[in-house]
């Protein structure tokens, strides 16, 4: 509380208001700011969208199941192919592909005692296929 004043009396009394006038113009500043700036916050477009269903259409991609024994042997989908085979079948592949996310998915099961110079093979003619897609299938641990 303020005591006192200007006065010559000697008066001490406490002055019993307080002075509103700034508060008054913080709160009129205050409000000119969210006038201006409120228009700004909203700048999309207002448009009515259609309504349809929000279902996923996904494809299931093809999947190529290559499965590599210790002796070279090479098997498409459980059918035991020769390298040329093999390569005539990506290429086939790789050309039925229109658009490149549904290229077929290759699964390449290897076993470890297979030669590494055979599934470098089947990896450089999925490449030359244009097919990308390549998962290494494997045993977890137990």
């Amino acid at each position: 509380m303020a005591f006192g004043g200007f006065n010559k009396d000697g008066n001490a009394a406490p002055m019993a208001e307080i002075n509103m006038v700034p508060l008054i113009d913080v709160m009129l500043v205050l409000l000119v700011i969210f006038i201006l700036t409120a228009p700004l916050l909203t700048h999309a477009v207002k448009v009515e969208l259609p309504r349809t269903s929000n279902e996923e259409n996904r494809v299931q991609a093809e999947r190529i199941e290559i499965a590599l024994t210790p002796d070279s042997a090479i098997f498409w989908n459980g059918e035991k192919v020769d390298e040329a085979g093999m390569e005539a079948r990506f290429q086939a592949a790789g050309q039925a592909v229109t658009d490149p996310a549904g290229a077929p998915e290759i699964h390449l099961r290897a076993d470890k005692t297979t030669p590494y110079e055979i599934v470098a093979k089947v990896m450089g003619a999925a490449s030359r296929a244009k097919l990308s897609k390549i998962a290494f299938v494997t045993q977890p641990e137990s």
